[in-house]
C-alpha cells in the first residue's frame, strides 16, 4: 500500500465496486477496504451447513459471507466479502416501477427516472444480465398461482446476472470482448445464495472489481474501518485520515491518508460507522438524519415445505427465476437454495397469521394437533431443501424505521413513519396458504418473525438518504455528504424511497450516475 490515495472506498459491494472502477478510469488512485474475505469459486460451501465458510459471525470465529442481524423490529440478511452482497444475492436485477422515482426524500431533487435510464442499461451490461431461460418446479408453482389469480400475464422470468450458455461448459469471457475472466455455463443447481461454485454467477469480482484492479485499484480485504478524521479538523478540504484494523484476527491498527472517502459498506456497515463517527466527534458535522428513513422493502419471507411424495426438486433453476406482480404495489418471487442446504429449518417455526402472539402460538399448537403427520414430515424431511419454496413478498407501500446505537446491544431500531414494518402481511399469508394447499405444505417463518411479529428482509435500505439540505437528508442529489468535502455515500444507505423490488440494480445505476459527475483527475489538476 501507498501512504496516501486520492480516494479510499469503504466496502466493495455494488456501490463500492462501481466507484472503484469509474474513479480509476478518471485517473485517481484508489484503495478499497473490505471487512470480509476474498472468495474464489472453490472457497464457497456446498451447503449452508458449512457454517465456517457460509456464515459471518466473527465472535464465533465464523468468517463466511452471509450475515444475519437480529434487531428489535427486523431481522436483516446481508453479505460480507470482496464483492459484497453479490456473493450471496439471488442475481435478480429488476428496474423499479415509476413510484420509486417519484416518492421519498429524493423525489423533488431530480428527474430520476429519466436521468437513470442510461445508467440502468450500463449496469445491465456490466453485470452481464440475461433473461432466465429455465423455469424450475418452484417457478412453475408460482405460475400456477398466477393463473389462479387471473394474473398469468403478470408472471415473467427474471433478468439475472448469470451466464447460461452450455451448462457446465467453460467459455472465454462472453461479456467484454474477451477482456474479462472466463465463465462456465449455469448448471441450474439453485445454489446461487451459498456462493456459485461453478463460475457462472456474475459477481462483482468478475466485472467492476476485475477491471478496477487492472487499472491499479488496490483491494485490502479482512480490514474494518473504525475512524475517519478530517486532516484540517474541519470540513476535510485537505483530506482525511482513515484508520482500520484486522477483522478476522488480532493485528495492529493502521492509518492511511485519502483525499476523499466513499462509504459503501451497505446499510449495516455505513450507517453504524457514521453514527459512531458523529457521536465520538470525528465527523461532528454529519446530519442528524443519519440512521433515519430505514426501509425494509415491506417484505415478508415465508417458507413452504412440501410433504408430497414425488420427484419434484424445487432447488432446480437459479435462486430466483421468476417474478409475479400480484398487484400494483406487490411482487412475489420464489426463492430456492441448493440441494442439502437445510440449515434454515432450525431457525423457523409454523406461521399463523394473527395480530396477537398468544393466538399465533395457539395456532401452532392447533397445527400440531390437527396435522401432526404433515408437521412431522415437514420438520424431518430428508429432502428438505429439494421440497422447499421460500416465498419472497415485497411491496412498494412505505414505512420507515430509525437505526440507533444501543446501550445494551450495538444497534437498535425505533418506528419512525407509516405503519411499523411487520412480518404479518395478509396478502403474503394468503399466497403462502394457496401454495401450501397446492403442494401439501405448512407455511413457516423465521422464529423471530412468529414470536415478535417482525419481518425478515434481505433488502434493508436507507439511513443516509438524499435531501435538499442537512435537515432533510445526509447527502445531496450527487451523493455528497452535507458538511464535508469529498465524502460520498454509494450503497443501499443512499436509497431514499421504497423500490419494492430487489435493489441491487438501482444501487449500481445510482452509483454510476454519481461517479459520472466526478471530473477527471487531469481536469481537476488543471
Amino acid at each position: 500500500m501507498k501512504a496516501s490515495y486520492d480516494y479510499i472506498i469503504i466496502g466493495s459491494g455494488f456501490g463500492g465496486s462501481v466507484s472503484a472502477l469509474r474513479l480509476a478510469q478518471k485517473g485517481y488512485s484508489v484503495l478499497v477496504i473490505e471487512k470480509g474475505k476474498w472468495f474464489n469459486p472453490e472457497d464457497f460451501p456446498k451447503t449452508n451447513w458449512n457454517l465456517k465458510k457460509w456464515l459471518w459471525e466473527p465472535r464465533a470465529r465464523l468468517f463466511g459471507f452471509f450475515k444475519m442481524t437480529y434487531l428489535n423490529h427486523v431481522t436483516i440478511l446481508s453479505g460480507v466479502g470482496v464483492g459484497g452482497g453479490s456473493l450471496t444475492y439471488a442475481n435478480t436485477l429488476p428496474v423499479p416501477k415509476k413510484e420509486f422515482f417519484n416518492s421519498g426524500s429524493w423525489a423533488s431533487l431530480y428527474d430520476w427516472e429519466e436521468a437513470l435510464k442510461p445508467h440502468y442499461q450500463e449496469a445491465y451490461r456490466m453485470l452481464g444480465a440475461e433473461v432466465n431461460p429455465y423455469l424450475g418446479p418452484a417457478d412453475e408453482a408460482i405460475k400456477d398461482i398466477a393463473k389462479d389469480l387471473g394474473r398469468e400475464q403478470n408472471f415473467s422470468p427474471t433478468k439475472v446476472a448469470v451466464h447460461f450458455g452450455d451448462p457446465g461448459k467453460d467459455v472465454g469471457d462472453p461479456y467484454f470482448n474477451g477482456q474479462g475472466p472466463d465463465r462456465k455455463g449455469c448448471t441450474h443447481c439453485g445454489a446461487c445464495m451459498t456462493g456459485c461454485r461453478f463460475n457462472a454467477k456474475n459477481t462483482l469480482d468478475k466485472n467492476y472489481l476485475y477491471f478496477a484492479q487492472k487499472l491499479g485499484v488496490e483491494i485490502l480485504a479482512e480490514r474494518e474501518v473504525y475512524d475517519v478524521v478530517p486532516l484540517d479538523r474541519g470540513t476535510g478540504s485537505t483530506g482525511y485520515e482513515v484508520s482500520f484494523k484486522c477483522s478476522t484476527r488480532r493485528g495492529k491498527k493502521e492509518s492511511l491518508i485519502a483525499g476523499g472517502v466513499i462509504f459503501a459498506g451497505g446499510v449495516l456497515g455505513t450507517v453504524p460507522l457514521l453514527l459512531k463517527l458523529k457521536a465520538k466527534g470525528s465527523l461532528p458535522n454529519l446530519s442528524d438524519m443519519v440512521g433515519r428513513n430505514i426501509r425494509t422493502n415491506n417484505e415478508s419471507l415465508l417458507v413452504v415445505t412440501s410433504t408430497e411424495r414425488n420427484e419434484k426438486d424445487y432447488t432446480k433453476g437459479v435462486a430466483i427465476g421468476s417474478i409475479l406482480d400480484v398487484d400494483e404495489n406487490s411482487h412475489l418471487e420464489p426463492v430456492k437454495y441448493g440441494q442439502g442446504s437445510s440449515f434454515f429449518r432450525f431457525l423457523s417455526m409454523p406461521f399463523v397469521h394473527h395480530k396477537w402472539l398468544v393466538f399465533r402460538l395457539l395456532g401452532v399448537v392447533g397445527i400440531a394437533l390437527t396435522k401432526p403427520v404433515r408437521l412431522f414430515k415437514t420438520i424431518f424431511n430428508p429432502r428438505y431443501s429439494e421440497s422447499t419454496v421460500i416465498m419472497l413478498f415485497m411491496q412498494t407501500l412505505d414505512s420507515t424505521l430509525q437505526l440507533k446505537r444501543g446501550s445494551i446491544t450495538q444497534l437498535k431500531t425505533a418506528p419512525e413513519s407509516g405503519s411499523r414494518p411487520s412480518g404479518l402481511i395478509p396478502e403474503a399469508s394468503n399466497l403462502a396458504k394457496a401454495l401450501g394447499n397446492k403442494i401439501k405444505a405448512i407455511p413457516y417463518a423465521n422464529i423471530a418473525d412468529v414470536l415478535l411479529g417482525t419481518p425478515t428482509t434481505a433488502h434493508v435500505l436507507g439511513g443516509a438518504v438524499m435531501g435538499k439540505n442537512e435537515t432533510e437528508g445526509v447527502i445531496d442529489k450527487e451523493n455528497r455528504v452535507f458538511g464535508y468535502e469529498n465524502i460520498m455515500i454509494c450503497d443501499g444507505a443512499m436509497i431514499s424511497a421504497n423500490p419494492g423490488v430487489n435493489p441491487s440494480l438501482s444501487i449500481t445505476a445510482i452509483s454510476e450516475l454519481a461517479m459520472s459527475r466526478i471530473p477527471d483527475k487531469e481536469s481537476v489538476l488543471d
